[in-house]
């Protein structure tokens, strides 16, 4: 119908409302498995996605599509990091800070090695220098280590979960993205050296990695800080959320910031999972009262993270099942990685001396991947050339698996450690309580 215009913004906020509904809808024909919400997003994403109904007309008809929309996921990390960063209380961690730390590391540096290990036994093994190089192992290896936090989130806020294993998953999914951001940008140093054939630069492989991570840390801190003396100028609930909401968006644009130092390769850059994740550890033991404001961010965010779920699942691109070869190396990366997690929280929960179901139950909790995964692959595509392609549609493929399982078998795990009790039928979006309503 050519008489009928629909400008950009118009066509955008379409897809939006879109994406919504149909997130919103399957949750309703899935209620029935006992499934949790985020999988019936990322169905729905996919079902909406070019793959499927977009090819009809009835979704997303390309990836650019969804590409065009990334902002929403830019800002939805970094609320999830906002709220991951309020896990790190200095009262809990007290009691689960040690544990949490050991545990983090171990485990994503066993998923790191096991990955390297297959993968590299299979280079050599089976000659597959015209399909994955060292380079394409070793980064893999390093995208293996993120875990996704969202998921894992939404998760337990959707069922109240609440115990030991709760107390200690959250630290360690934060704690895990933290140390995967170091291990992946040494790697990709390493990797780019491999792939281009050039020497080594210790600047591009440990400096600006290392200059990432403290400038991620001080950024976010000095954010925090800034941030918990302008709340204290409000005295109304609502006044004080519209702060918090403006200090995370502030945040998030921060980060992206990139700055070159002429005649060198330092390059200083920012982690927004890192900055936001500061934003709110600080924030969180600075501000006395940054329980209730949590909260209410929380549940503002609830439309967000579907959208967000949405998105991710309409990115999988089902094409990645048309090459045999990456569906086994596929295969093959996620059966190192889900032992290297499963066995490395094991083990080091041991060494730790953690309660019995945090040993027997933590390792299938970090199986879900996503979004900082993604974020890795596209790098690497960006930067390794057709190597780069080839991780890019191993991480969909793994991510398309993880996204869809993870977080069942986190739901799974959850309840058998009886950390999610039978409660009645309500809203199922926040783990609190309802608040009495302030006046603005």
């Amino acid at each position: 119908m050519d008489f009928i215009h629909i400008s950009g913004n118009a066509e955008t906020l379409l897809f939006l409302g879109f994406a919504m509904l149909a997130g919103l809808m399957m949750t309703r024909l899935i209620k029935p498995l006992g499934l949790p919400a985020v999988t019936a997003y990322l169905v729905a994403g996919l079902l909406i996605g070019p793959c499927c109904l977009g090819k009809l007309g009835l979704g997303f008809a390309t990836f650019e599509q969804v590409g065009a929309l990334s902002i929403i996921s830019d800002v939805a990390l970094g609320f999830i990091a906002f709220s991951i960063g309020n896990e790190f209380r200095l009262s809990q961690l007290k009691k689960t800070g040690k544990q949490a730390a050991v545990i983090g590391v171990i485990q994503a540096l066993a998923a790191t090695v096991l990955v390297d290990l297959l993968l590299l036994a299979a280079y050599f093994i089976f000659d597959l220098g015209e399909k994955i190089g060292p380079a394409t192992c070793i980064t893999l290896g390093a995208v293996a280590t993120a875990t996704a936090p969202a998921a894992t989130l939404m998760v337990v806020n959707q069922y109240k979960a609440k115990g030991p294993l709760t107390s200690i998953l959250l630290p360690i999914v934060a704690l895990d993205d933290a140390v995967g951001l170091v291990v992946f940008a040494v790697s990709i140093g390493i990797a780019k050296t491999l792939h281009s054939g050039q020497a080594m630069s210790v600047v591009t492989t440990l400096v600006n990695p290392l200059i990432e991570t403290v400038g991620s840390l001080l950024l976010g801190g000095l954010m925090g800080l800034l941030f918990a003396w302008i709340e204290r100028m409000f005295h109304s609930n609502t006044k004080r959320m519209g702060i918090s909401i403006t200090f995370v968006l502030f945040t998030v644009a921060l980060s992206m910031l990139e700055i070159d130092i002429p005649g060198s390769e330092i390059k200083i850059g920012f982690s927004s999972l890192l900055v936001c994740m500061m934003l709110g550890t600080v924030f969180c033991n600075v501000c006395e009262f940054s329980g209730d404001i949590m909260d209410r961010v929380d549940r503002w965010t609830a439309p967000l993270f579907v959208l967000f779920f949405v998105l991710s699942g309409a990115e999988l691109d089902l094409r990645v099942f048309a090459s045999l070869t990456v569906v086994l190396i596929g295969v093959a990366y996620m059966v190192a990685r889900s032992a290297g997690k499963y066995f490395g929280a094991s083990i080091s929960a041991r060494a730790m001396k953690c309660e019995p179901q945090i040993c027997k139950y933590l390792g299938i909790t970090l199986l879900p991947q996503a979004g900082v995964a993604l974020g890795m692959s596209a790098t690497a595509a960006a930067e390794l050339g057709e190597e780069g392609t080839i991780i890019r549609s191993i991480v969909l493929f793994a991510v398309l698996v993880y996204e869809l399982v993870g977080p069942v078998l986190t739901k799974m795990a959850l309840t058998k450690a009886g950390e999610i009790q039978p409660r009645p039928e309500g809203n199922d979006r926040s783990r609190f309580k309802p608040q009495p309503k302030q006046d603005a």
